[in-house]
């Protein structure tokens, strides 16, 4: 018998290079790897039919720092691309849930910040109102969420570099389950977006 989804639909999305790494092995903030690739068609499309039926940002702390320290300065910017610019305003405007055992109050508004394993904090999330619960490029919280099998949709971009070491996203040991393709698309450099479905 196939399990019913309970509550609102946790939404991962995760940038990965082609040997399946999430950071390089020498700086795992330095996203400067991403960079060609973010700013293409395929990976902007992609974001933006993540972020649009999402109510609730999902971040770890060091993605929140790095996410809401850069993206509110787009907002205006000469040239910006809508999509970015779209994506910016709803980080700005959405709830924001902000996993950390170091911060005692958010910086940043309509941020909450929780410490709680992830697992728990997407039960409380799962039932209230609203609509995806959107998981930001935050690896430590992706990983939580798939090892204990709360993830139900699988958002991936693959840029076509090997970064030759760093940590990976899928780690050994996970819950054996079965995904379904939901969308594809390819373009500019050869990035690649897919999303993927929990077969429950």
């Amino acid at each position: 018998m196939s399990e019913q989804i309970v509550g609102r639909r946790v939404v991962t999305n995760m940038a990965l290079s082609l040997d399946g790494r999430y950071a390089a092995p020498d700086n795992p903030e330095d996203m400067s790897w991403v960079m060609p690739y973010a700013v293409t068609d395929v990976a902007r499309d992609h974001l933006t039919s993540l972020w649009e039926p999402a109510t609730t940002a999902l971040l770890g702390r060091v993605n929140a720092e790095g996410f809401l320290g850069f993206w509110p300065t787009v907002i205006g910017m000469e040239g910006v691309d809508p999509r970015d610019e779209g994506f910016a305003k709803w980080l700005v405007d959405t709830d924001k849930v902000v996993l950390s055992s170091t911060l005692d109050k958010a910086p940043w508004e309509r941020a909450t910040i929780v410490d709680k394993p992830a697992a728990e904090v997407v039960a409380d999330l799962r039932a209230a109102e609203g609509g995806d619960i959107l998981v930001l490029s935050s690896a430590s919280v992706v990983k939580a969420l798939l090892a204990a099998g709360q993830v139900d949709r699988l958002a991936l971009t693959v840029f076509p570099v090997f970064l030759g070491g760093g940590p990976r996203l899928f780690d050994d040991g996970l819950p054996a389950h079965q995904w379904t393709l939901v969308s594809q698309s390819a373009g500019e450099h050869g990035t690649s977006a897919l999303v993927y479905d929990r077969v429950r």
